[in-house]
């Protein structure tokens, strides 16, 4: 009994240290989420509005004497994951992994990782990575983000994808957060698929000097700003899902403690209760 005591003890001991680690990562979680929401809600509307601006440009264009605008007959993807640095998220970077499954299913493609945890996952499954050089989402810029968008313009030039995809995690609200993939380039795969959602051009775009250089200058600088309002939506997102993985782990680790004790009370009780039997018993022996 004794023993069994012992044991209790020391797992109620445990799971005390555990509790005070996850309750000390919710709050440096949520001391940082107010920060990062505050970026995400001023990147937001830029992010969204330079989507729009992108889609009016796909669909208003006429002249498609850029590689940019043209229907690529290259089927190789390639595809931006943002992602975290760190696990104990909940499911932030397992539901972004398989967005991107689901996305990429049946496809010749190759990623841009963002994230410690995407350049894991992608060498595990030996997929080619085009450079692992911002593989810190944390301490991406937005210098590199433009620096990320040049090296993806220059390939796409070059041929050796025909498509951009970028696979983010959408911030909805503290409690909830969704994997999202949108296209990039070519701008001809930013056209709605259905006539319902195609809005008519009310004027065309008039392009000086020419189309071509126009779209080599602006779409380095629009690529540029989704990626980077899509690292400020995976960040916030990553902390708000960390907190609140944190927070559950944290009850849980205190609905857990409070069984142990009520095990280890009872334990007490009964060998209480053995000891007073066998004093009386023994007393009445003699």
């Amino acid at each position: 009994m004794a023993a069994n005591m012992k044991a209790v003890k020391l797992r109620i001991k445990s799971v005390e240290n555990t509790m005070q680690i996850t309750r000390a990562m919710e709050l440096v979680a949520s001391s940082k989420l107010r920060r990062a929401k505050e970026r995400a809600d001023n990147c937001r509307p830029f992010f969204q509005e330079l989507h729009k601006t992108l889609e009016t440009i796909a669909v208003g264009n006429t002249d498609f004497s850029s590689v940019y605008v043209k229907e690529s007959g290259n089927e190789k993807w390639c595809y931006i994951v943002v992602a975290g640095d760190r696990g104990l998220a909940g499911g932030y970077n397992t539901n972004l992994f398989k967005r991107l499954e689901q996305e990429a299913e049946g496809k010749d493609y190759m990623v841009l990782p963002l994230g410690k945890k995407a350049v894991e996952y992608f060498k595990r499954r030996k997929i080619d990575i085009l450079t692992e050089e911002f593989a810190e989402v944390a301490q991406v810029t937005v210098a590199d983000c433009y620096e990320m968008a040049l090296l993806i313009c220059k390939e796409f030039k070059e041929g050796n994808f025909g498509h951009v995809n970028l696979c983010y995690t959408k911030f909805l609200s503290m409690l909830s957060q969704q994997p999202d993939s949108m296209p990039a380039l070519p701008l001809v795969d930013l056209i709605p698929e259905t006539e319902e959602e195609r809005k008519p051009v009310q004027d065309l775009i008039l392009y000086e000097p020419d189309s071509e250089e126009v779209f080599d200058a602006i779409v380095p600088e629009y690529l540029a700003g989704l990626i980077y309002g899509a690292v400020c939506e995976g960040t916030v997102s990553e902390l708000a899902a960390r907190r609140t993985a944190m927070e559950a782990a944290t009850n849980n680790a205190e609905e857990m403690i409070e069984k142990l004790n009520l095990h280890y009370n009872r334990a007490r009780q009964a060998s209480i209760t053995q000891e007073i039997t066998e004093i009386v018993a023994g007393s009445e022996g003699v």
